[in-house]
């Protein structure tokens, strides 16, 4: 984006397309009342007050609406904006961006809404980040803690660290510039100060293993040898027919993947089921060996077996590749005659069940679920994502550096230096520091419209 294009009005649908009840056109510049002014049928528009018209072109009546003005800053973005709320079909809300556009917008890019808001200091980078997490959060706990971060309670933590540096900072350079006025701080000062910054930078970063299971889900594999089932439990899981079951050794030739939502977002890996390669055909072999691969990244493990006929030797090989990871070992076919199987898990009891007519379902669901819930907590202090993390790791080598250097009572100027770059890596998370690729990066994650 060029800079004569950085603050001109834009315009974009901030809603779903598709059939609905209500649909958002959200103008936003300089501009805004010009632009609606050219088609809207009323020219009274007082910011903050509810407008009912209609949206014209020419002497065409496009659609009854409800106009919300805002005057700057007093909006989401701190310039003049315009929501125009009209019926939800797509091509009324595209008729009405056309109208917008036609009178003087120009297409918003992905983010551009809140990037505007982040420029014009209506919230500082990690509540735009927020933003993002709001929209995409797969479960509703993700949402619930994206929230926070909108509220601005990371920013407020990174703030307050921040003025703690600061503060030190200030002593240090306050005693080097006046050395006469103003004594340098005592090294038993700094060491305590460095430490209490450093605690405080280490109590975000321990929630990281619980945001990114938030953010990115629980991995869950099935795995087994063909014709176990491995697909009747996957649809049974997902209670839906999402995978073709039949019973042909092989039929599974591919990684399937869907989503549940338990609290903690679930991605549930149906895998091709694994034999000697030297019986099966090229796209099987593939197949077999995706299987492997999503088993050794997933996160959890369901091991099925059959529990009708003998634990051969093919069960026990893929037990030994899955043993190490977190897993549960599942029995299926138990309505049938059990076999008297020699299994290799004697500590471990299987669960025993029965896709066919879910026997056992519940109670493999129930422990699966306990399994999951091991992986995050309901609550966590803080989210963060990856970027933020780096920034906080980044400020964490800075001070500790400056530890160390201050309990060898380094040169208290060499010092300066370490809380220097600790105060740029927190700027960055919240903004203040940042370069336009960084910036250019985070908003592309946006939708259009947001």
């Amino acid at each position: 984006m060029n800079l004569l294009e950085e603050f001109d009005t834009i315009s974009a649908v901030a809603t779903p397309l598709g059939t609905g009840g209500v649909g958002v056109i959200r103008i936003s510049g300089d501009k805004a009342y010009d632009v609606i002014s050219k088609m809207y049928n009323k020219s009274n528009l007082e910011a903050g007050k509810i407008s009912h018209g209609w949206i014209i072109d020419g002497d065409t009546k496009i659609d009854e609406v409800i106009v919300l003005p805002f005057r700057k800053p007093n909006s989401f973005t701190g310039e003049d904006v315009i929501e125009i709320h009209c019926h939800g079909g797509v091509n009324i809300v595209r008729n009405i961006l056309d109208l917008t556009l036609k009178n003087g917008a120009r297409m918003a890019e992905r983010g551009e809404f809140t990037k505007r808001a982040f420029l014009n200091k209506k919230m500082d980078l990690s509540q735009a980040e927020a933003v993002a997490d709001l929209i995409h959060a797969k479960t509703r706990n993700f949402a619930i803690q994206s929230a926070k971060n909108l509220s601005g309670v990371l920013a407020k933590e990174v703030e307050g660290i921040k003025a703690e540096i600061f503060e030190t900072l200030s002593k240090i350079v306050a005693g080097i510039d006046f050395p006469e006025d103003v004594a340098e701080p005592e090294y038993s000062y700094l060491i305590e100060s460095f430490e209490k910054s450093l605690l405080r930078i280490n109590k975000i970063l321990s929630c990281v293993k619980t945001s990114d299971i938030l953010r990115q889900g629980v991995k869950i594999a099935i795995v087994g040898k063909p014709n176990v089932g491995k697909s009747s439990l996957f649809n049974t899981l997902l209670n839906i027919e999402r995978a073709i079951v039949t019973d042909i050794a092989g039929t599974t030739r591919d990684v399937i993947k869907e989503n549940l939502d338990w609290d903690v977002p679930i991605t549930l890996i149906d895998t091709a089921g694994i034999r000697e390669v030297s019986d099966v055909d090229r796209v099987e072999e593939i197949g077999i060996e995706y299987s492997k691969q999503s088993a050794d990244e997933a996160d959890f493990v369901l091991f099925v077996y059959d529990a009708s006929s003998e634990f051969c030797k093919e069960d026990n090989a893929i037990y030994e590749l899955i043993k190490n990871k977190e897993h549960l070992i599942v029995a299926n076919k138990s309505d049938l005659t059990k076999f008297e199987n020699k299994l290799p898990f004697r500590d471990t009891e299987p669960i025993y069940i029965s896709t066919l007519n879910n026997k056992g379902i519940e109670e493999l669901k129930a422990k699966l679920k306990e399994c999951v819930s091991s992986f995050s907590t309901d609550e966590t202090e803080f989210i963060t994502n990856k970027r933020q993390q780096q920034c906080l790791l980044n400020c964490k080598d800075s001070l500790e550096r400056a530890l160390i250097a201050a309990k060898a009572e380094v040169l208290q100027d060499m010092i300066s230096i370490d809380l220097k770059a600790a105060l740029l890596a927190l700027d960055e998370i919240t903004g203040e520091v940042i370069t336009d690729e960084i910036l250019d990066n985070i908003f592309s994650h946006f939708c259009i419209g947001k």
